[in-house]
């Protein structure tokens, strides 16, 4: 059996990561675009480096939450693959092993000029930081206007799997939003948010709690 688990904003929320976006359409009081686009980083790298330097720190302080440990232990029982659209590492410290970032990882940096060159990063990412050709380093995040290289290895992920389980996304983020429409008819959809987006049908059951909760709830109501 195949189960899939696709992960937003929601899910680090309650260990202390703000989702990407607040009501006032900010984040993190910047203007997204400012930094999280192709046209933010030629106007203002600085301003993008810092930025993110900032949420690298915020991550080395927060931890995994009960949503996490739940769904790592699941794998440990199950075939379980996580898609995720974060950009923290909070899944692999949780302890799940099979996690696909959509949208890239904060703790990696990549070449300018050689996006094939990717490397682990952990501290602050600067003007001057450069690859072996000489190129500065960005920030591996997909931004706004830049192709999801992962997208086609999720979409094939979930045309294979018996079981999708969302948590924590407002399904309003594409292409991401739209990887729930791959999964086989026969396959048990659980969605999993405070605030759902969509309501309980024949073919989705919708679980209106956070995610520490409504993670467990799901996994003993499919008898995992």
């Amino acid at each position: 059996m195949n189960i899939t688990v696709l992960t937003g904003a929601g899910i680090s929320a309650e260990s202390g990561i703000k989702t990407f976006r607040d009501s006032n359409g900010l984040w993190e009081n910047h203007d997204i675009m400012e930094v999280a686009s192709p046209q933010g980083w030629q106007k203002n790298p600085e301003l993008v480096l810092d930025f993110y330097n900032q949420r690298r720190e915020l991550l080395h302080q927060v931890h995994p939450n009960k949503a996490h440990l739940d769904l790592a232990l699941l794998q440990q029982k199950h075939n379980v693959q996580i898609i995720t659209q974060n950009v923290d590492d909070l899944h692999e410290r949780a302890g799940s092993s099979n996690v696909l970032h959509l949208h890239g990882e904060l703790f990696k940096a990549r070449s300018t000029g050689n996006p094939n060159y990717i490397v682990s990063w952990k501290k602050d990412l600067n003007i001057g930081d450069t690859c072996p050709d000489g190129y500065q380093l960005r920030p591996h995040i997909v931004w706004f206007g830049e192709a999801v290289p992962m997208m086609d290895n999720a979409i094939k992920i979930i045309e294979n799997t018996d079981i999708l389980i969302i948590v924590g996304t407002s399904l309003q983020v594409y292409p991401a939003a739209g990887l729930m429409q791959y999964a086989p008819f026969r396959s048990k959809l659980y969605y999993i948010d405070p605030n759902p987006a969509i309501e309980s049908t024949k073919n989705i059951k919708v679980i209106n709690e956070k995610a520490s909760t409504g993670v467990k709830k799901a996994i003993t109501e499919l008898n995992l």
